[in-house]
């Protein structure tokens, strides 16, 4: 009976991500088949390299440069985990290793309810807060470095959250005897737990990079929606996600395709970040060469 039931298991389980392989693979081909006119009309060189954003119904007399988007979307989520990144693996390191209980508890439920709320709060927020205050010192006030900081509030909770529990999978006796060497608190930190986390830790920083990239409505809001590269952080930007909220509604041929093209662009992001995640060191391998 047990191995009838571990068989049906395994079935199941095997079933389920077969189905879910399956999904991502049909969402890559349909995502492809859907840029394929903008593709073959403009090619993959221009849509890549072209700077300008002026899409009409016919590849000839548009242009469907994704270039200056691409970048905007990598700026936005990198910026927006620099700023997050210190401040979340810190907070991971107070809940794990500094707080009193109580503390760390209560610290906790602030950065799951803040992980909850809407992301259209974050973007009003930063609408009529944020950006007026950034204009008072450079307009326009809807920009890249307006984006990077909602974006950093955003995803600070999932650095903090999943950095907290690759710290505490270290196993207790690799502190144990850090502490039955001598050592302090934060030379044990440093040299041991650390070392240990490391695959956890870029892990949780890959996650919120890719959430930063994915975001939608609050860099609509805020990021300013201008097709450019940005030359400084006061700049705007429109990232490719909001290019596809604000333009497929209305979209039609050459243009729709480009769209399209927008989140096969994304889903290479994506992918990138899949890859690199993959070649991370386990945690069980991590912790034994600490």
């Amino acid at each position: 009976m047990s191995r009838s039931t571990d068989r049906a298991l395994l079935a199941g389980v095997g079933g389920a991500a077969a189905a879910s392989g399956a999904i991502v693979m049909l969402m890559a081909v349909f995502l492809v088949v859907e840029s394929l006119p903008v593709l073959s009309a403009v090619g993959v060189t221009r849509l890549l390299s072209d700077g300008a954003w002026f899409p009409v119904a016919g590849a000839i007399d548009g242009r469907f440069g994704l270039g200056p988007m691409i970048a905007g979307t990598l700026a936005v989520g990198a910026g927006a985990l620099v700023v997050a990144a210190p401040l979340g693996l810190g907070s991971g390191l107070l809940c794990a290793f500094y707080a009193p209980a109580p503390i760390g508890v209560i610290y906790r439920r602030v950065l799951e309810l803040m992980s909850g709320i809407p992301s259209v709060v974050y973007g009003w927020w930063g609408l009529v807060v944020l950006a007026p205050m950034i204009r008072q010192v450079q307009p326009p006030g809807q920009s890249l470095l307006t984006a990077m900081l909602i974006l950093a509030l955003m995803i600070l909770p999932t650095i903090a959250l999943l950095a907290e529990m690759a710290l505490r999978q270290v196993p207790r006796s690799h502190v144990a005897g850090a502490a039955a060497l001598g050592l302090s608190r934060w030379a044990t930190i440093r040299g041991v737990v650390l070392p240990a986390a490391r695959g956890g830790l870029v892990a949780a920083l890959l996650l919120a990079f890719a959430r930063a990239v994915g975001e939608t409505m609050a860099v609509v809001m805020v990021a300013g929606n201008v097709v450019q590269v940005p030359d400084t952080v006061f700049a705007p930007v429109r990232t490719l996600t909001a290019n596809i909220a604000l333009e497929l509604g209305y979209a039609m041929d050459t243009h729709r395709a480009a769209l399209f093209a927008s989140g096969l662009c994304l889903m290479g992001i994506a992918g990138v970040l899949v890859a690199v995640a993959a070649r991370l060191p386990g945690r069980r391998g991590a912790g034994g060469r600490a």
